[in-house]
């Protein structure tokens, strides 16, 4: 005898460990806020197609965000939105994974305007699932690219008008004048009619891109009974009666029947070509000679000021690793300001497979002001190397079990002539005393990195005396 057993897909999570807090078995959207009945679809989607271990979400600012919380498969966050682009690079560098792009209608018809236009005109093979709810839901309520005219949010508290903010942006009608789109179609979860029209239309873009289709564009008008200080049964009321109306339901487009799947290789670039993309050296005869460590897994966080090039001397990290064949990433955290305000970034330089590019317990800390040392020193490891500007910083590491090399990198470089040149001073002392980097590609690399003459000898007499002060280290030692 069967019976019918309702459960969460397996799509999901058993357990929200990524969510932070104590109750780790819910979801922290609102009541009655459509996201959690789009998750839900999209979850079993993944799982009915077999995909779910080879899916990869995307997920830029605002609600849609915390989709890492509970999807049982990759996520990459994205910046304000940056998810078409983030997903076209995911897309290429896997052609056979599921891409999904989840974005809000302040993100994708804001600051991403343009991000999804072009990824939709290139006919990139992703699934986009675009929640419009007609406001900023997440940060305050304000008015969203998709607010209705009349609407009140705190950005408009007398209503959105045509002369002062324009007309509403229609998406799903833009999109479906381009060529290249195979499947565009806008719903909306407002009743059980709807909720299943949203799951088909759900479907049929993930199946799409399984198939190799092509671009995939769903526009789901949802509620926020939030954000329009609404009951849930009144929000739903209102998507029925008042957005349908801006925003008209129906497929806007749908020539997937007819496509023929694409064959994605052409979209990367060919092997081969990798070496002169990134000016590395070709052929034997300039192949350089370098030593490295059989294993190799840094996790480096270098922090200082914003001006001091802190950001530009973890970039340089990463080209030397990738041109020692290491697998890299870098990235950036800004303070309140470029310059004079607090920066820092995240690097990491291994042999083996990188999943996050956050480097939360560091094996390499450079510090070029105290406000760094003082906050990340005790993030180190065990065992691992302090380098900081001890001409700058009037304290020095209080850890034992750290190794740590005083640099007088700002007063080095000031004997050159340019304290700018601080960064290299210290880039020479780590070259000269660890072992995942090599000084030929050092010396070979920085000529592309300063173009210029006059900054090319300054930069290397930097790193010399870099070199220098670390063999002084040596000896005191």
């Amino acid at each position: 005898m069967s019976a019918k057993i309702l459960s969460k897909s397996r799509g999901f999570y058993d357990v929200y460990e990524r969510r932070p807090g104590s109750d780790q078995e819910t979801t922290h959207y609102c009541p009655g806020c459509g996201h959690g009945i789009l998750h839900k679809m999209i979850a079993e989607a993944l799982i009915d197609y077999g995909v779910s271990d080879n899916s990869i979400i995307i997920s830029p600012v605002g609600c849609s965000v915390f989709a890492y919380y509970y999807f049982a498969a990759g996520n990459f966050q994205a910046a304000h939105g940056r998810a078409p682009a983030v997903a076209t690079g995911v897309k290429r560098a896997l052609p056979e994974s599921i891409v999904i792009s989840y974005q809000g209608d302040g993100d994708l018809a804001a600051i991403g305007g343009n991000e999804i236009l072009h990824a939709a005109n290139r006919g990139e093979s992703i699934s986009v699932f675009f929640v419009n709810n007609a406001i900023y839901g997440m940060t305050g309520g304000q008015m969203a690219p998709t607010t209705l005219i009349g609407q009140k949010t705190t950005t408009t508290p007398y209503g959105r008008t045509v002369a002062n903010e324009g007309y509403p942006i229609r998406m799903t009608e833009l999109i479906s004048q381009l060529e290249a789109p195979v499947y565009v179609e806008r719903t909306m979860m407002a009743d059980t009619k709807s909720i299943n029209t949203t799951r088909k239309a759900v479907r049929k873009a993930i199946k799409n891109q399984v198939e190799k289709k092509g671009f995939s564009f769903v526009e789901v008008l949802s509620t926020c009974p939030t954000g329009w200080k609404m009951t849930a049964p009144q929000s739903e009321e209102w998507v029925k009666t008042t957005m349908t109306k801006q925003f008209p339901l129906g497929v806007y487009k749908d020539i997937s029947g007819d496509a023929e799947p694409l064959d994605l290789t052409k979209n990367q670039l060919p092997a081969e070509r990798i070496p002169k993309a990134i000016s590395l050296p070709l052929g034997d005869k300039e192949k350089l000679v370098y030593q490295i460590p059989k294993t190799v897994n840094e996790e480096i966080k270098i922090s200082g000021f914003g001006g001091q090039g802190v950001l530009s001397l973890g970039v340089w990290l990463s080209e030397f690793g990738m041109r020692e064949d290491l697998n890299v990433s870098w990235i950036p955290s800004y303070g309140p300001e470029m310059r004079g305000g607090t920066a820092h970034c995240h690097v990491k330089l291994s042999n083996r497979p990188i999943g996050s590019p956050l480097v939360a317990q560091p094996t390499v800390l450079v510090a070029t002001n105290r406000p760094s040392l003082e906050k990340f020193e005790q993030e180190v490891v065990e065992g691992g190397k302090i380098f900081w500007d001890n001409s700058l910083i009037d304290i020095s590491p209080s850890r034992s079990d750290i190794v740590s090399f005083p640099v007088p990198a700002t007063e080095i470089a000031n004997q050159l002539g340019n304290t700018k040149a601080a960064n290299v001073v210290m880039l020479g002392v780590i070259t000269a005393v660890s072992d995942f980097l090599d000084e030929n590609i050092v010396r070979r690399t920085l000529p592309e990195i300063f173009k210029k003459k006059h900054l090319l000898d300054l930069n290397m007499q930097a790193f010399n005396k870099g070199l220098e002060f670390a063999a002084s280290l040596k000896q005191m030692t």
